[in-house]
């Protein structure tokens, strides 16, 4: 048995063009004059919302409308995002044998959502969102200290920089999946436990920890 924390964005939701199409649509709602690229996104090395925003210039005093917008339209979508590809699999598999939960910076509310669109609600345990007081690292020791056995392994699966040394503060194993929304250089710069190319390889790693 193991504690497995997924992180959200980049990880299990394909959310890469919803994040700069909102990212776009809030700048122009705010007046803030910035093209968003993929860049803006792969470049980040604490991955949120509020950082996300300062890398496409919005100034400070709108920082937190511009994370509430994003949130909101990510919200009013009339679907959740894509999982993806195979990932569901992994997930529906892991849950069987380990206990599961997901650290994010996008809302429990979002995440609660695409989890009934494919069918996962029943497989996630916990899902500590933006809407919870803490950092990533402290949500991690929350989820560890009320899920967690002595002698289990705690795993961290993220997309960022961030979810690396959140792991490491938080005395957990971390995942890096080279799918998401962080350049593969800056990940392997942080020198994560794991880096995995592929969703089957989670399966492999975990089942062999």
């Amino acid at each position: 048995m193991a504690l497995i924390l997924f992180d959200f964005d980049g990880v299990l939701a394909d959310t890469l063009d919803d994040l700069l199409q909102f990212g776009q649509e809030v700048c122009n709602e705010l007046g803030v004059h910035h093209h968003v690229v993929k860049e803006d996104l792969s470049t980040l090395e604490v991955m949120s919302f509020a950082t996300y925003g300062r890398q496409l210039e919005v100034p400070d005093a709108l920082i937190e409308k511009f994370v509430q917008r994003c949130l909101e339209k990510i919200a009013e979508k009339e679907s959740p995002p894509a999982i993806f590809t195979g990932l569901a699999d992994v997930v529906r598999y892991l849950s069987k044998r380990h206990t599961l939960g997901v650290v994010t910076t996008n809302s429990a509310k979002n995440v609660q959502a695409f989890l009934a669109q494919h069918g996962l609600e029943d497989c996630i345990l916990a899902i500590y969102g933006v809407d919870q007081p803490g950092s990533k690292a402290e949500k991690i020791s929350r989820a560890r200290k009320k899920f967690g056995t002595a002698g289990e392994e705690v795993f961290m699966i993220g997309d960022a920089v961030s979810d690396v040394i959140a792991a490491k503060q938080a005395s957990a194993k971390s995942i890096a999946v080279s799918w998401g929304h962080q350049s593969l250089n800056n990940l392997i710069k942080a020198e994560p436990d794991y880096i995995v190319h592929a969703t089957s390889e989670i399966v492999q790693l975990i089942d062999q920890a």
